[in-house]
Formats: C-alpha cells, sequence, structure tokens
C-alpha cells in the first residue's frame, strides 16, 4: 500500500501569487505557518506567526483544519499533525497538505510514520533539485505505508505522545539544571573573592 491510496495529497499556496504589494492592495490578514514554527521533532511552534497580507480573500482548503497532516516539502522532510488548536493557519506551498482516509489510518500516526527514519532514507533517494533538494507530491504519494489496525495506531500514538512529553520534560529538567549550574558557580566564584 502507498501514501496515495489512503491519502488525497495537495500543495500550500504560492505566497507569491497573492502577497500584497502595498497596504492599499491588503485585502485579507492570514496568520501564516512557516517553517521556523514546525519543529524537527514534528512539533508546531505557537510563539510567533508571520502575518500575511493578501490581496485576495483566500480559499479555506489552503487553511489547516484539524486532522491534516503538512509534510515540508524539502530536507528534512518534517511532517507535523495539526491539533484543533492549530486551526486555521496560511499553508504555503513548502508544505504538502495530507488528507489522509480516517477510516483506514489515523492522521496522527501517518504524521509518526512519515517522520520515521526509512520514510526520510526514500525520500531521500526521489529529491530533485541540486542546491535545495525538494521533494513533490507525486513522490509522496508513492510512498510505502506499513498496514495496521486502527486500535494499533491508537496504542502507538498514546505511547508516542508519553514519549513526546517525557521528552519535554527532559528538556525542562536540563534547562533548569543549568540555571541551577550557572548560579552555585557564580556564588562559588564570589566566595573565593
Amino acid at each position: 500500500m502507498v501514501l496515495g491510496d489512503i491519502a488525497r495529497i495537495k500543495t500550500g499556496l504560492v505566497l507569491s501569487r497573492k502577497k500584497a504589494k502595498d497596504e492599499y492592495d491588503i485585502k485579507a490578514k492570514y496568520r501564516l505557518l512557516s517553517l521556523k514554527n514546525v519543529s524537527d521533532e514534528g512539533i508546531i511552534n505557537t510563539d510567533s506567526f508571520e502575518e500575511f497580507n493578501s490581496n485576495d480573500e483566500l480559499d479555506d482548503h489552503y487553511f489547516t483544519k484539524e486532522g491534516d497532516v503538512l509534510m515540508r516539502l524539502s530536507h528534512p522532510n518534517t511532517s507535523v499533525y495539526i491539533g484543533k488548536e492549530h486551526n486555521g493557519l496560511l499553508i504555503p506551498s513548502y508544505f504538502a497538505i495530507i488528507k489522509v482516509d480516517m477510516n483506514k489510518y489515523l492522521p496522527e500516526y501517518i504524521a509518526w510514520y512519515l517522520n520515521t527514519f526509512e520514510v526520510k532514507k526514500e525520500l531521500e533517494r526521489s529529491q530533485s533539485g541540486s542546491r535545495i533538494p525538494s521533494t513533490n507530491k507525486n513522490v509522496l504519494k508513492t510512498l510505502p505505508v506499513v498496514k495496521t489496525t486502527i486500535s494499533k495506531q491508537k496504542a502507538f500514538i498514546e505511547l508516542f505522545r508519553l514519549h513526546q512529553q517525557e521528552k519535554l520534560l527532559y528538556k525542562r529538567l536540563l534547562e533548569e539544571k543549568e540555571v541551577w549550574f550557572k548560579g552555585i558557580s557564580r556564588q562559588i566564584l564570589e566566595d573565593t573573592n
């Protein structure tokens, strides 16, 4: 089975076609999902979204919807699942929009699967472009997908969420330990004077 059998795949908006040239051209403003908003682990960073000034009102299919999977079309080809907290973000053309048939697969599972080492290797083999290698939606359609049951996918997603939470807690712990170490170091150096 390949990804094209279980999902519809299209690309986001070519921004240059709809970008307002000056203040008078602006018909609408949208929050834009950019490459900096997606971490290498497939997590959306919500600290700041760029604003896109459009010369037209844009169609709904260019915006994120809960259940979508987005995949970066250039290296490192990171995929991300769109939850309800990330609805309504404008998707530029450097992302593929993958709408999974939820009767067969869970979008969160597909987002994880597309981030696996095996899929990344497969994408490397089929990339085009010499300076900035990229992938297109036709290549994505041919990616093999391992067949598994919905119940196994649900169990795996739960395990993956726990793994992500644990990684986040470890990261916070390391940051706190770093602050603690710097404070102790400063205190020791001050005490020697």
